[in-house]
């Protein structure tokens, strides 16, 4: 919502009630109002305000009969304005909050875990610490206290039911009382996460079956703990792979997933076994940006098909960065006329990873794609990644197409055409 008086939100008052009356061009400036003002929201009222309207423009977008084009290439005006209303209903949950509910929910279904688990002899002073701390944050960001000093599960869960009192009866504000509340919300987590690494009893019938399966037999004097990560970083060594994926689907903490990916990360193609590579595409299938990484690593052609898919998620830089790097590292041309059509993306800081991806399959159709890139592009980041791809290239005619280039203002660009230059004097003219 604007805060000045020039601009206003669109509400349902402004929208046109009759569906003849709704065209694309007001639906898209209705939307385009209600973008900057969800830039301008400082309050959660503004942001309610926001939803009604958006809430309206949807109503009025059902009701039109926006015609839909003939040819199947070119865009339905309704499914691009319902996708604009989608990310728009998206930036405006990501404005809202934090919430004292969302603190309290937290620290019930904590309460809840604490007190049904049984929990280990070195469990149980890890739950109980994770409570003292967690209730000593608590009273410092509502400025009360607690008294943190619990000695078993009953007094833990007590301690607890203390602390969500008290937020209920403090009646936060998520405008008025954010800093509190964001204090609060980081104290919960870290007590989740706390709660949640502690040995329960459970953590021993793990124990047992990976004992069973041989798992810590790699072991003899460690230094790391827990032994769990010793006994990896062994089986890594070993390129013991099975052992590797065995750990991450029976150790269920943050930690150990970490590691376990991590070595598979490392292993790179030694880890490409068929067990291997379908335990990480079923991860790359719900966008798990680390195991897409693993995949590029692994050189595993299987993943492509599944990357290629995720090209054109312009919504999500993050995950375009690690897929465009993964089908340069597998190295198969399939990907290359993804890529390049990614040449031209709006992205100036995503473009790069498209251009180098093409250097590292080196395809040499990526040539007059690149070429143009390096001699057009207006940011010098893209266009010398265009060069340095085009170098990886390496044939004579993808150089010369650097070399033509003579000269940038760019460093970095001038930088790789003096590197393009040295290359190609050193080509045998047949090349």
């Amino acid at each position: 919502m604007s805060n000045g008086e020039d601009e206003e939100t669109p509400t349902d008052a402004e929208t046109d009630s009759d569906a003849e009356s709704v065209s694309e061009e007001s639906l898209i400036e209705r939307l385009d109002g209600a973008a900057q003002t969800i830039e301008d929201a400082e309050t959660e009222a503004d942001l309610d305000e926001i939803e009604a309207a958006l809430d309206a423009i949807e109503s009025d977008l059902e009701a039109s009969e926006l015609p839909v084009p003939d040819d199947e290439d070119e865009d339905d005006p309704n499914e691009t304005l319902e996708d604009r209303l989608s990310s728009l209903r998206d930036e405006l949950e990501s404005q809202r909050g934090p919430y004292a509910s969302d603190v309290i929910e937290t620290v019930e279904e904590v309460s809840e875990t604490v007190e049904e688990t049984r929990w280990t002899v070195a469990g149980e002073p890890d739950v109980l610490t994770a409570v003292e701390t967690f209730a000593t944050a608590a009273g410092e960001a509502l400025d009360d206290h607690f008294d943190p000093d619990v000695v078993d599960v009953d007094e833990a869960t007590n301690a607890l039911a203390d602390v969500v009192a008290t937020i209920n009866a403090a009646e936060l504000d998520a405008d008025e009382d954010t800093d509190t509340i964001e204090a609060l919300v980081e104290a919960a987590d870290e007590l989740a996460s706390a709660v949640d690494a502690a040995e329960e009893w459970d953590d021993l019938e793990t124990y047992e079956q990976l004992q069973a399966e041989g798992y810590y037999d790699v072991l003899g004097h460690y230094k790391d703990y827990p032994p769990e990560w010793s006994a990896l970083k062994e089986h890594e060594k070993r390129g013991n792979v099975d052992m590797i994926l065995l750990a991450l689907d029976s150790l269920q903490s943050d930690f150990m997933e970490r590691h376990c990916l991590e070595s598979l990360e490392r292993m790179g193609k030694r880890a490409a076994t068929d067990e291997a590579i379908e335990t990480m595409l079923q991860r790359a299938n719900k966008r798990d940006q680390f195991a897409i990484s693993i995949l590029g690593k692994m050189q595993a052609a299987e993943a492509v098909e599944t990357l290629i898919d995720y090209v054109d998620t312009d919504k999500n830089p993050g995950l375009q960065k690690v897929v465009f790097k993964a089908l340069g590292e597998i190295g198969d041309t399939d990907a290359t006329q993804p890529l390049a059509d990614k040449l031209i993306m709006e992205n100036d800081n995503v473009r790069p990873y498209a251009a180098r991806a093409l250097g590292l399959l080196g395809d040499t159709r990526a040539i007059a794609p690149l070429a143009d890139t390096l001699r057009t592009d207006e940011n010098p980041n893209v266009r010398a990644s265009a060069a340095w791809a085009l170098r990886q290239i390496g044939t004579k005619r993808a150089l010369e197409r650097v070399v033509d280039l003579e000269s940038d203002d760019a460093f970095v660009v001038d930088t790789e055409i003096q590197k393009a230059t040295k290359e190609l004097n050193a080509v045998a003219p047949s090349a």
